[in-house]
């Protein structure tokens, strides 16, 4: 099993929780997790283990958060195209996406993925430079993926009419 299929599955992304994810309000308030977490984690030395009650909380609404919005009225936003186009990138092995496409998405998501455990480091060793050195370049790099999946719903929603009825 891959990463992203493993996070699917931890996520158990349904039908219904995707369409509530489509939701902007879910999309950007995951977005902007990033920095509670790394704040979190780095308390550790002041909060000693009772820091593992914010970063509890934290982790618990990343999973909570893609249930917790209504499905959006419309869906031809940049935030629900950007979801759309996760659910294209998961299922690339059942309808084979562009393959300029995949090279940039695996490029991105290792970036985000080595930056976001760096940041982590930095957090828990309490670096300022590395803490936000690492998560800001996490951060760049996941909204750039995120910018990709746009594109790659873009251009593949012509491809798969389950694609395309996402689009309201």
């Amino acid at each position: 099993m891959k990463i992203a299929e493993i996070i699917a599955h931890v996520f158990a992304m349904d039908e219904a929780t995707w369409a509530r994810h489509a939701n902007p309000w879910s999309v950007w308030t995951r977005v902007l997790s990033l920095p509670p977490l790394l704040a979190a984690i780095w308390s550790h030395s002041s909060l000693s283990w009772w820091a593992a009650i914010p970063i509890g909380l934290i982790v618990l609404w990343l999973w909570f958060n893609p249930r917790f919005f209504p499905p959006p009225r419309h869906t031809n936003t940049w935030a629900s195209k950007a979801t759309f186009g996760e659910r294209v990138w998961l299922n690339r092995a059942n309808v084979p996406i562009p393959v300029h496409h995949a090279r940039v998405v695996a490029l991105l998501s290792g970036l985000a993925g080595v930056s976001f455990i760096a940041a982590i480091a930095g957090a828990i060793s309490n670096n300022l430079a590395w803490t936000v050195g690492a998560g800001s370049l996490s951060w760049l790099a996941k909204m750039w993926f995120v910018d990709r999946m746009v594109w790659l719903y873009e251009d593949m929603k012509g491809k798969d009419p389950d694609y395309r009825s996402w689009l309201r």
